[in-house]
């Protein structure tokens, strides 16, 4: 028998993004699993986006806000679904971003259904010294 340690706050995390993403869905009912991390220069995106081309998805990045769209169509054409647990239609995500970003060196690869998107931070400034004369 084995036994495992219940955690609560686990329970409570993983409770809370199936939320995030039902609240999250486009009008057909389903939005990509995204992973979102951040480095000291950058974040980093990673979407699943099995069976969508280059031209099905759309990245903008607009302030510090960067929103991933697309449309995936059904596969197979049917009268009657019996089970549907692959979304198709059109998805919209927006993500808030807690630093500035910049929006011109934003780079996206689609590799084997998965999407990274390179989101690199606005350098900051550093404070101005002022001489008192």
């Amino acid at each position: 028998m084995v036994f495992a340690r219940w955690d609560p706050f686990r329970d409570l995390i993983r409770i809370q993004h199936g939320l995030e993403r039902l609240a999250s869905h486009g009008p057909q009912g389903w939005a990509p699993a995204v992973d979102l991390c951040e480095t000291t220069d950058a974040f980093i995106f990673t979407a699943e986006l099995p069976g969508l081309s280059r031209e099905q998805v759309r990245i903008d990045v607009q302030e510090n806000r960067v929103t991933l769209a697309g449309r995936r169509e059904a596969r197979v054409s049917c009268e009657q679904y019996h089970q549907v647990e692959r979304g198709h239609g059109e998805f919209m995500r927006t993500f808030v971003l807690s630093h500035p970003v910049n929006a011109e060196g934003v780079t996206a690869d689609l590799t084997d259904g998965v999407l990274t998107i390179t989101v690199p931070k606005q350098p900051v400034e550093a404070p101005r010294r002022v001489v008192v004369s």
